[in-house]
């Protein structure tokens, strides 16, 4: 369990990047800190690594301070995974991959082999294993890049917008991905984005930031789209708009979903 309590984050050109945070990150699901730009959702997920160190308050991980324990060891027990993947460009996959693991004494063969078996588990061929990450796709470059931050099977799994480098139908792809990984392994995901049906469909719970590092709401996807807690929330999520009213409409013999402005969202499964 990770715990924010009171938490607060002014950097030295006096931006308040966080204010007054309290919430609860619960073990095995995943929660979404969503947001627009400057909403403080980033530079919270740091906190938790201690990549960032707050002004005031305390972040625990089962009940004990982060900023009694030594960065670095904190760093590489907890899986990272940035945008636009973070490879390590002069590396092969499997050496990505198998980078922590090495650093915290693993030896090269039983790191490799754990990594051959990463990239199984990422959905990723073992033929990529000897590739440079500039021979792979975005959308494979983001998958060693969750591979590589399973790699020292890490209880917690932070990850910072990984999928808001590719395109659509990618991005789709991986967020599926990330589902199914999440139900095979249960790990204490913590995901930000500015998407909020990214949010809304990866988030056990979803966490809604405003301006000036502040938390609007946290709940499941189910209570913020059934009671926002306030106007700011409502707009967020396009619940004061139609957007999330949606209808049914015959088209051609079949039912189109379509919300108030009679925009199609979607079409009705047989």
């Amino acid at each position: 369990m990770i715990e924010f309590r009171g938490v607060s984050k002014r950097f030295p050109d006096g931006t308040l990047a966080v204010s007054g945070v309290d919430i609860v990150i619960p073990p095995r699901k995943t929660t979404v800190l969503v947001g627009s730009s400057g909403s403080g959702k980033t530079t919270l997920l740091r906190m938790i690594n201690r990549m960032v160190d707050p002004s005031g308050g305390q972040v625990l991980i089962d009940g004990t301070d982060v900023s009694t324990l030594e960065p670095v060891a904190l760093r590489r027990s907890i899986g990272y995974v940035m945008q636009n993947s973070g490879l390590l460009p002069h590396r092969k996959v499997i050496d990505n991959v198998a980078t922590v693991p090495m650093l915290r004494g693993t030896r090269k063969r039983e790191a490799h082999a754990r990594a051959l078996e990463l990239l199984d588990t990422v959905g990723l061929d073992r033929s990529l294993a000897d590739k440079y990450p500039s021979q792979l796709s975005g959308g494979q470059q983001q998958r060693v890049g969750v591979a590589r931050g399973l790699a020292v099977d890490p209880n917690i799994l932070l990850m910072d917008e990984p999928f808001g480098a590719v395109d659509p139908i990618v991005r789709s792809e991986l967020q599926q991905e990330l589902l199914r990984l999440q139900g095979e392994l249960g790990k204490t995901v913590v995901f930000v984005t500015h998407d909020i049906d990214e949010a809304f469909l990866l988030g056990d719970q979803v966490v809604i930031m405003q301006q000036g590092g502040r938390i609007s709401q946290a709940a499941s996807p189910a209570e913020i789209l059934a009671h926002p807690a306030d106007d700011f929330v409502a707009d967020f999520v396009g619940a004061d708009r139609g957007k999330r009213v949606l209808h049914l409409r015959d088209v051609d013999g079949r039912q189109i979903v379509v919300d108030d402005d009679g925009r199609a969202a979607g079409v009705l499964a047989s």
